[in-house]
């Protein structure tokens, strides 16, 4: 980078040479004072004006020329970890999704596995949510959790594998059990989208791929970096889900910030059957009308309304009362000495 002083000699050449007289007269014994009088720089249009505003124009742009330099390793800086931790997330997804497509029994308890290490969140006190907490044993092995210990097993699996090529440290179970269920859902979309092609698996995958929804993830892919707690919540923030009054899911749902159309396209997450739960929300006025326009959806070729509201409620679940580092999961990148190459 060339110095904006290198550069003030540059104004020298094209400033003409003055004519002047230098006048000396005696102020001090041993000292010369020296006054230039310029007659024609302002006759050829230069003045020190002009000499002020063009020296200031140089460092301006000496400056601009500095703070974009750093703007610039800042920025490359910024992007080598948005690509460290995009390449662990679909590394991620792909080992969560090879587990499920193995286990697909296991994704009703996988949703509510989700669902309730969520609805945990207490807004008053700014506590609970999704932070891993019912990975603890005191927690998974509570009534409203019951039936989910073999979801967690198989993520407690899937955990041991991603931290063995990950660069940059161990996988939240915050993170782990949200985007398992995110694999989850994607999953139900893609057998939804076979189902369509008669079973068949190609056309189903080429359906869902065309009329699909997964542009739709990209808030929920960029809420990447919970933290875990290390301490179980609290008791009774859980409804027991199969036993729950419709009246009671609501409350809880409004309690984090849901309403009844939230409730309706989350029922594949209250229950280990979404029709069965379906059939109680809609003895609901305020629930039923949503219901009944997922139903529908869902009859279509893409399910576009149900899809985009199940993938926006669940990217706001997801992140209940959480701070997310959007460093997580980045690490050093190794320095090249370049003097050690062998050309």
């Amino acid at each position: 980078m060339v110095s904006f002083i290198s550069t003030v000699p540059s104004f020298l050449p094209v400033i003409p040479a003055p004519s002047s007289t230098i006048s000396r007269h005696p102020i001090n014994p041993g000292v010369v004072c020296c006054k230039i009088e310029v007659d024609n720089v302002q006759e050829h249009g230069f003045r020190r004006r002009d000499m002020l505003h063009g020296l200031g124009a140089t460092i301006g742009m000496d400056l601009v020329t500095r703070s974009s330099s750093f703007v610039e390793v800042a920025n490359a800086a910024d992007l080598i970890q948005r690509r460290q931790r995009s390449e662990f997330q679909s590394s991620i997804k792909d080992t969560l999704a090879t587990a499920i497509k193995g286990n697909p029994e296991l994704i009703p308890p996988i949703l509510t596995l989700a669902l309730n290490d969520s609805v945990t969140y207490d807004k008053s006190t700014k506590s609970g949510g999704p932070n891993g907490s019912i990975r603890f044993s005191s927690e998974i092995s509570r009534p409203e959790n019951k039936g989910l210990a073999a979801a967690l097993n198989l993520l407690d699996e899937a955990k041991k594998e991603i931290d063995s090529y990950s660069k940059g440290g161990p996988i939240s179970y915050a993170d782990l059990i949200q985007f398992a269920a995110q694999s989850a859902v994607k999953s139900t979309f893609l057998a939804a989208a076979i189902r369509k092609c008669g079973g068949n698996e190609e056309k189903g995958s080429l359906l869902y791929r065309a009329y699909g929804s997964n542009g739709q993830w990209g808030l929920f892919d960029r809420q990447f970096g919970r933290s875990d707690t290390q301490d179980p919540d609290p008791e009774g923030r859980v409804p027991l889900w199969e036993k729950a009054s419709v009246q009671e899911m609501k409350d809880k749902f409004s309690a984090v910030g849901f309403g009844p159309r939230q409730l309706a396209v989350m029922s594949a997450f209250v229950g280990p059957d979404q029709a069965a739960t379906e059939a109680l929300l809609a003895t609901d006025s305020d629930v039923s009308p949503w219901v009944q326009k997922y139903q529908r959806s869902r009859e279509t070729v893409s399910q576009t309304d149900y899809e985009v509201d199940l993938i926006t409620t669940l990217a706001k679940l997801s992140s209940l009362g959480q701070q997310i580092n959007y460093e997580a999961y980045t690490y050093p990148v190794q320095k090249i000495e370049l003097s050690k190459l062998k050309l």
